[in-house]
This record gives C-alpha cells, structure tokens and sequence, in this order.
C-alpha cells in the first residue's frame, strides 16, 4: 500500500548534531516524589531528574562550534579585555547603539536603568510587566503601569502583534501624572508574560512619536528582540523581503537605551549588556557598573563570555537560524491547537503558553491553577515548564494582596538548538494526556513564600 503523499513539504534544522549530553529516564513514582520534595514548584527540581526541561530559554540554549571555539582565545585580562571590544563592536554592529557597558545577565542591566532613571514616585508604563523588571523599578521607588493593547491579556484572540503599546492608554498616563513622572517608557519586544507576543514596526514608531513629542526616553528591552524582528518580517507588509538583522536594527534605532539578557536572542548560558545613546547615562553606568558586576570592560563576564556572546549574536540574526528557532516553537504550538488544547494564541517565538485558567477551569486562581498544571506535566513524562500567572504576578507592595493577572498561563520554553522535533512530539502527547485527565486535578496551598520574586522558590501542598 503506497504512503500518503505529504501536504507540505517537511523542513529541518540548519545545523547538525556534533556533542550529545546523556538524560537519565525516571520513573512516574520517581517524579512524583522528587515534584513533592521540591514542594510542586518545578525551579526547585533537580535538573537531573527532569527528561525534558523547558523551563526556561535563559542560558540554556545550545553554543555553535564557533562559539566554542571563540571560548578559548578569551583574554582574561582584568582591564581592557579583547573580548569586550568584540562584544562591544558587535552590538554596535547589529543592534545600533553608540555606547554599551556589558552585565553578568539582564537583570543587572534593568538594575542600572532603573538605578539611574527613576526617582521615588515616578511611573513607569510598559507593554505588560515582566517579573524582574517590574521589581527594580519598584526598587528604585517607581511604580510600573501597564499599556499594553487589551488583546494581550486574551489568550484566544489572534491580533498579530499583541505586544503593542496602547498610546491612548499611554497618552491618558501622560496627561494625569505629567511627562516629568515618567522616567521613560519599558517596551519589550517580544512581550513574555503575553505569551511570546511581538510589536510591530508600526507601533515602536509611532511610540517613538509619542515619546519624543512629551521628551520621554524609550527603553527596550532587547532580550527576544531577534525574534520580534522576524514576526516583522513575517508579518508586517513592507518588511517580508528585508533580512531579520535590517529589521533588528531599524527596530531598536527607534530607542534611546536598551537592556540586554544575551542568555536568550545571544544563544549563550550567560551574560548581558545596558546599551544606550546617551553619553550621560553610559557615563553613569559605566561607573555604576564597577560598583555592582565588575569593571566597565567586563561587567561581570569572563573575557571568554564576551567573545562568545559576540559570535552568538552574529549567529542569532541570520535568517535560517531564526526560521529555525521560531518555527520549532510553531510546531510543538500547533499540534496542541489541532488538539483543541487551549494555549495561548497566535503561537509565540520562545515559548508555547498554555491557558491554565481554561484547561483547569474548576480550580479558583488562588489555588495556583498553572502552578498545579505545571507540577502535573512533569509527572506525566519528565518534561518541566513553568508558572507564568498569579505565582509569578506576586503580590501588590501597598495591600499584601495577591495580584490577580487575567492570564493564568504555564509556560513551554524552548532552549535553541537543544532538542529535536521527537522531543516536542513527548511534550505534546504529555500536555494533551494531563488535558485529558483534567477534571482529577487538584490545587495547591502556598506553604512558603519568599518577599521577593516568589515564582523562584515558593513551596506547595496539594490540597
């Protein structure tokens, strides 16, 4: 009997496998004592019992042999490190800024932004919160404001660019607390805790209209920005024949400064960066930066780090690699929607978001209905994701209550260049086994919760 022919054509990974890294098989009571141990909070596995990890994007991707080899020519001089020159030029090169002190990872960038921008009772808007982020601006005595387009917070609407600023939520900002409370506007690009959702092109410039006409900064955080400028091009007219670095680069040139986690876009397991084009702020910094991670020409990173990032981010912008990236998360995405599993919709570039609050609907929110889906999946096959909903949001600094965010999402992250498309179907047939046995699934009671970040290492109990 002949086969059916294929619908499509099938597509591969531009790269091939020249290292492998054992993972040990665990059985289903090994998992459910090791997720009862680390008390369901799926960051306090060990990573050696965990088969598949999707926990996270950050660091945990996989370095090409140039890369590699850009590892042993570190220069590991304390001052004026080599490396930093190359990983100075390169973001120079393909994110355009004119001055860039480089971090241990984002969030000590976000720190020096906040540091350095914000005064105690100014507001800061963004395209939806992100968990570190939004705590240094609150740190530094800001409170954050979200303007993001309505359609972000839906899971099942389809808009292509959930990731936009609402300039009339923005514009409304402005006019009730004044241009001089507003340190800058925190955009995004992709928006995380949206699901992976991307900007246009359109907006960031009309942003940066808006921006310029009150004398208000823009800072983007660059983490995803790589794969925003391929949903561009993907899906913006004008930009369909463009190459993703043209993109990328016109994308950021509408900011004045830019934080940087490299562990994402950078396809390294650690490093950042605070780029800007303002000599004042870079030479604030520049000097603040010694104070907290390390000399301005290494900020905390080996010299072998920065020569690494450097390649990873010349790597990161060519067009095969990202069609690659993105269109890995797209597959694992699609199957789940011809499923009918509810996940958050359009599919996004880092990661597939599954809508907790629909698939255990019979659980309150204040029982941890993604946390408790989370802890689940991991039973179920070994796969580990992550709590993206009340956990992560924590709670409001002023009344101690929990914030109530109208996503309740678990978060699929996909490392790049980690794990092949028979590992997606795993996760697959493992979220849709869980889906189907939904209605047995039980909540969860906090049992310790740390002040600050909590989603890291909070404890559970089921009940």
């Amino acid at each position: 009997m002949p086969y059916p022919k294929p619908t499509r054509r099938s597509w591969a990974e531009p790269w091939k496998v020249k290292v492998v890294e054992a993972i040990r098989m665990t059985t289903r009571p090994e998992r459910e004592k090791a997720i009862e141990e680390a008390g369901y909070n799926t960051f306090l596995l060990r990573s050696e019992d965990v088969y598949i990890d999707l926990l996270t994007d950050s660091g945990t991707s996989a370095m090409s042999d140039e890369q590699w080899a850009g590892m042993m020519i570190g220069d590991e001089a304390y001052a004026g490190s080599e490396n930093f020159y190359h990983f100075r030029d390169a973001i120079c090169e393909h994110y355009g800024y004119r001055y860039v002190v480089p971090t241990h990872q984002g969030r000590a960038a976000e720190h020096l932004i906040s540091h350095i921008l914000i005064k105690p009772g100014d507001f800061v808007p963004g395209n939806m919160y992100f968990t570190t982020t939004r705590l240094h601006q609150e740190l530094a005595g800001g409170t954050f404001v979200d303007v993001i387009i309505d359609e972000a917070h839906d899971p099942n609407s389809t808009h292509p660019f959930k990731g936009n600023v609402d300039l009339c939520k923005l514009e409304d900002l402005i006019a009730r607390v004044g241009a001089t409370k507003i340190p800058y506007v925190a955009v995004a690009g992709t928006v995380n805790m949206a699901g992976g959702q991307p900007q246009s092109m359109a907006n960031m410039r009309e942003l940066r209209e808006l921006c310029s006409k009150h004398g208000i900064p823009l800072v983007l955080d660059a983490t995803r920005a790589v794969e925003n400028a391929y949903f561009i091009q993907q899906r913006e007219d004008g930009y369909r024949d463009m190459p993703v670095a043209d993109i990328l680069k016109e994308y950021c040139s509408y900011t004045d400064h830019s934080t940087m986690s490299a562990k994402k876009d950078s396809l390294v397991n650690i490093g950042g960066w605070l780029a800007t084009n303002d000599e004042k702020v870079h030479e604030e910094a520049r000097n603040l930066v010694v104070v907290y991670e390390g000399l301005h020409t290494y900020g905390g990173l080996a010299g072998r780090d920065m020569e690494a990032i450097a390649r990873g981010i010349s790597e990161s912008v060519e067009d095969d690699h990202i069609r690659a990236r993105i269109g890995q998360v797209a597959y694992l995405g699609q199957k789940l929607i011809d499923w009918k599993v509810p996940v958050v919709r359009p599919i996004g570039g880092h990661a597939v978001f599954l809508d907790a609050r629909a698939i255990y609907a019979h659980i309150p929110q204040e029982e941890f209905p993604a946390q408790a889906l989370a802890a689940d999946i991991y039973v179920d096959s070994g796969a580990r994701s992550m709590e993206r909903g009340i956990v992560s949001a924590g709670r409001d600094p002023e009344t101690g209550e929990h914030r109530r965010p109208k996503l309740e999402l678990v978060r699929l992250t996909i490392p790049r260049r980690v794990y092949t498309q028979a590992h997606m179907d795993v996760v697959a047939e493992s979220v849709l086994a869980v889906y189907e046995n939904r209605k047995k699934a039980r909540g969860l009671r906090m049992v310790y919760e740390p002040k600050y970040l909590r989603f890291f290492q909070a404890r559970f109990e089921r009940l």
